[in-house]
């Protein structure tokens, strides 16, 4: 009991947000895209070599959206469709944009699109984030990477925490090296 291979396995293995180019409407509020009349040409690399660009036209209360894609050998398919916007007044002044998935039936509110093909929001696409397939001990050992990082420690300190006998995690006692 609690052998080797006897944790829980699952054959419905989600796709992950990191396989897919992702287009997030707060990056391109940050850029201010977002004015109707304004155009501009996004550029993904993979590698540090260029694989995908889609240039981005802002109307009023939507994006329209053009680009070519492929899948594999296939031919390249061009693309051209609006992605509508939807603004929410925020606590304390100003607007937040959402995109309206333009996925069939769907129209959910979200800040991130990925693509290729038709962007659509993370629930059509069937996509899990990175560390929802992680187990409870790589995700508590990544949140005090991320912690550490935030704090500007040594890459060591979070290097420091490990698992007990009874699977809980805890850390070692002393200062950072």
């Amino acid at each position: 009991m609690g052998g080797l291979g006897s944790g829980r396995y699952s054959l419905n293995r989600k796709e992950t947000t990191s396989d897919y180019l992702r287009l997030d409407v707060r990056w391109l509020q940050r850029a201010g895209d977002l004015v109707p009349g304004r155009s501009n040409t996004l550029e993904w690399s993979q590698n540090g070599k260029p694989c995908d660009t889609i240039t981005v036209i802002c109307e009023f209360n939507s994006i329209l959206l053009s680009y070519n894609h492929r899948r594999w050998a296939d031919p390249w398919k061009h693309e051209e469709y609006r992605v509508n916007i939807d603004w929410t007044p925020c606590h304390y002044g100003g607007r937040r944009p959402w995109f309206l998935c333009p996925a069939a039936g769907c129209a959910r509110r979200v800040a991130v699109l990925y693509g290729p093909g038709i962007f659509a929001c993370r629930q059509c696409r069937h996509l899990t984030y990175e560390t929802q397939r992680k187990s409870a001990y790589s995700r508590a050992i990544w949140r005090a990477q991320v912690y550490a990082r935030n704090l500007e420690a040594p890459r060591t300190c979070s290097s420091r925490f490990r698992e007990n006998r009874k699977g809980c995690i805890s850390a070692h006692i002393g200062g950072c090296s």
